[in-house]
């Protein structure tokens, strides 16, 4: 099982390659340009923060629908790891991928040509199943939640045999019939890809203990989080400590009035509320657990598409990360509204005060 560093609560940006982010909204905040990307990755690694991952969509920003995302749109994700890769030198990228689109044999290798590139520095982000929107394209139908994680175990098993083993192997499963597969080259470094899996569900957690070096899970409320990552922990079955990362979203300012205030307007006066019946239940499939407030449900989804928010003054953002990893984890993948003003307060603001309390050490600078 790996870490990324030596950070006791690792950082890494989320979902800048979006146009918005993750926010669900009629009017814009975040213009994920290529060249916006690039700034946004360059100065998150200069903040020493430990990775990038993107989040994987086909058609609009949003994928309800796409006609609907005028300005909308997404790069995607393994190309566009392989492009901050190259502009970057020590921050670790990962792909983004619904192995349900992609042969097994033609994923890793594309996972190995990411990976020589970053030096060792590429990841993968397994999605088990399809997007009810974004599988339609590729003819591929949403499935029985058990039964999508039973096709990604075989995916995976078979990249891991592609990485590893150096003489033609045949494979015969449930979903994939292969004979002679044999690729070069190897992983950079020997290594294989780290590879991670974002599970909410039951089996979800359980498949990213069994099957990833890291888990990315939801934390539905702080008060929760301790016996969520318990229950989470308590799926795995090899009885090593595979690191747990949350899913968020950040809206911090100097005060927790601001943070409000804008929180606020990007929630109520940019966000787009309309099909929020339609998905709120796509986004509750599959996941276990209580909602007591749909309204605050609704705002996460328009915010964070369903993500712990992290919201207030610098201080109390320290102190939400400071609480989580007490609750036992192993630290965030952040989401942001403007990913350049907002990576700037983080580096600013938040990480030496995170650095102050322990949470953090000094980045090294090249």
């Amino acid at each position: 099982m790996r870490r990324f560093g030596s950070n006791p609560f690792e950082l890494g940006l989320f979902s800048f390659n979006v146009h918005n982010g993750m926010a669900h909204l009629n009017g814009e905040v975040w213009d994920a340009t290529w060249e916006h990307n690039v700034t946004a990755a360059r100065m998150a690694e200069e903040a020493g923060l430990e990775f990038l991952l993107p989040l994987s969509r086909w058609q609009g920003q949003r994928g309800y629908p796409a006609e609907s995302d005028d300005q909308g749109g997404s790069f995607e994700t393994i190309t566009w790891a392989c492009g901050l890769l190259a502009e970057t030198k020590r921050i670790a990228a990962f792909g983004t991928l619904s192995v349900a689109y992609v042969n097994p044999v033609f994923g890793a290798k594309q996972c190995v040509t990411a990976h020589h590139i970053g030096s060792g520095r590429f990841g993968l982000n397994m999605v088990s199943g399809s997007h009810p929107k974004d599988g339609l394209m590729f003819g591929v139908p949403s499935g029985h939640h058990d039964k999508d994680y039973d096709y990604t175990e075989e995916w995976v098993t078979i990249a891991k045999r592609i990485w590893t083993e150096k003489k033609p192997f045949d494979f015969s499963g449930e979903y994939f019939n292969l004979k002679n597969v044999l690729v070069k080259p190897k992983p950079f470094g020997g290594n294989r890809p780290m590879l991670i899996s974002a599970g909410h569900s039951h089996r979800g957690r359980a498949f990213g203990m069994q099957h990833a070096d890291a888990l990315f899970t939801a934390i539905t409320e702080m008060r929760n989080a301790k016996e969520e990552l318990r229950a989470a922990r308590a799926s795995s079955t090899s009885g090593e400590h595979v690191p747990i990362y949350g899913s968020s979203h950040l809206c911090a300012r100097p005060t927790r009035k601001e943070a409000d205030e804008y929180y606020h307007h990007v929630v109520y006066e940019l966000g787009d509320w309309s099909d929020m019946d339609t998905m709120l239940p796509n986004w509750l499939r599959g996941r276990t657990m209580e909602v007591a407030d749909i309204t605050a449900l609704k705002e996460r989804i328009i915010s964070g598409v369903g993500t712990f928010l992290v919201k207030g003054s610098y201080d109390d953002v320290v102190e939400t990360y400071r609480q989580l990893h007490e609750a036992g984890l192993d630290g965030v993948a952040v989401g942001m509204f403007d990913y350049i003003a907002d990576t700037e307060r983080l580096r600013e603001e938040i990480l030496p005060r995170m650095e102050r309390i322990g949470l953090r050490m000094p980045a090294k600078v090249a």
